[in-house]
C-alpha cells in the first residue's frame, strides 16, 4: 500500500486509449480535461478559470488522440483539472495542487491540510501514475511522448515560440526532432520552451521515461495553433511524421 492510502481506480480520473497499440510508443496527456469532481464544488473558481488554460491545456486532448491513432500507441489521459491535481507533479511538489494560478486564488486549494492533500494524491495522482506505468509495462514501451498546449500570451507577455520540445537528461529524440523540424516547417520551433527542467515540467518524463533508459519528449503546442478540429489534425499529422522520422534515423545510427 501506498503512503497515501489505498489506490481509488475511477473511470473519471484517467482514460487509457488504444491499449492495443503495437508501435512501442506510449502517449500521455496529463493536462487533457478540465473536469472537477462534484463534491470539490469547482473548488470555487468563476467559470472563466474554470474553462481556461489555467485549468487545462485546451486541444492538447484532441492532438494526442489524433497522434494515437496516426502512431498506433497507446494513450493515457487525465480527467480531472490540473487545479485539483497537477498529474506532471509529484505528491511532494507544492505545485501539485496550486493555491494560486495565474495571479489568481484557487479557493478550493487554500490551506488544504495534510489528510485533504493526500486524499487528493489517492484519489487523481496514483490511479493516473499506475495507468501510465501499466500501459507502458503492457505496451513494452520503448518511447514515451507526453503532449501539452500553452497560450500565447502569459502574465501579459507574448510568446514568440509556437512549438516547444522538451526534454530533461535524455535528448536524443528531442535533438532528432529538432532536426526535422528544421527541414519541414517554418513554425517557430524551440528547445525546452515555453518551459525548461527547472520549470518543475518533467516529472511524467523522469518517471516513466528516464527511469527506463527510453528515449522521450514533451510536446508543447501553442493552443491557438490548435483551435479547431482542421488544425489538430494537421497538426498532429506533422508531429507524427517528426516522431517516425526521428525514430527512424535514430535506429539506423545505432
Amino acid at each position: 500500500m501506498s503512503d497515501y492510502g489505498s489506490v481509488d481506480q475511477r473511470d473519471d480520473v484517467v482514460t487509457v486509449k488504444r491499449p492495443e497499440g503495437t508501435s512501442g510508443i506510449v502517449l500521455v496527456c496529463e493536462h487533457a480535461s478540465n473536469h472537477f469532481p462534484p463534491d470539490l464544488e469547482f473548488l470555487g473558481l468563476p467559470p472563466d478559470m474554470r474553462q481556461g488554460h489555467a485549468a487545462w491545456d485546451p486541444g492538447a486532448l484532441s492532438v494526442a488522440e489524433a497522434l494515437s491513432h496516426l502512431l498506433d500507441a497507446p494513450l493515457v489521459a487525465g480527467g480531472v483539472s490540473r487545479l485539483v491535481y497537477d498529474c506532471n507533479r509529484p505528491p511532494e511538489s507544492p505545485s501539485a495542487m496550486l493555491e494560486t494560478s495565474e495571479g489568481r486564488d484557487i479557493p478550493g486549494n487554500l490551506g488544504l491540510s495534510y489528510r485533504a492533500r493526500t486524499d487528493r494524491v489517492a484519489r487523481y495522482y496514483l490511479p493516473f501514475e499506475a495507468a501510465v506505468r501499466e500501459t507502458m509495462d503492457a505496451a513494452k514501451a520503448r518511447v514515451l511522448v507526453t503532449v501539452h498546449s500553452f497560450t500565447p500570451v502569459f502574465m501579459g507577455e507574448r510568446r514568440d515560440v509556437e512549438i516547444g520540445i522538451l526534454h530533461d537528461e535524455d535528448r536524443r529524440l528531442a535533438d532528432a526532432m529538432l532536426a526535422r523540424a528544421a527541414q519541414h516547417t517554418t513554425l517557430h520551433t524551440q528547445r525546452n520552451a515555453p518551459y525548461a527542467p527547472q520549470d518543475g515540467v518533467m516529472h511524467t518524463l523522469r518517471l516513466h521515461g528516464l527511469s527506463r533508459g527510453i528515449p522521450n519528449v514533451m510536446l508543447e503546442l501553442r493552443n491557438d495553433l490548435i483551435g479547431t478540429a482542421e488544425a489538430q489534425a494537421e497538426m498532429a499529422g506533422m508531429l507524427a511524421g517528426w516522431i517516425t522520422q526521428a525514430l527512424a534515423g535514430m535506429e539506423a545510427e545505432a
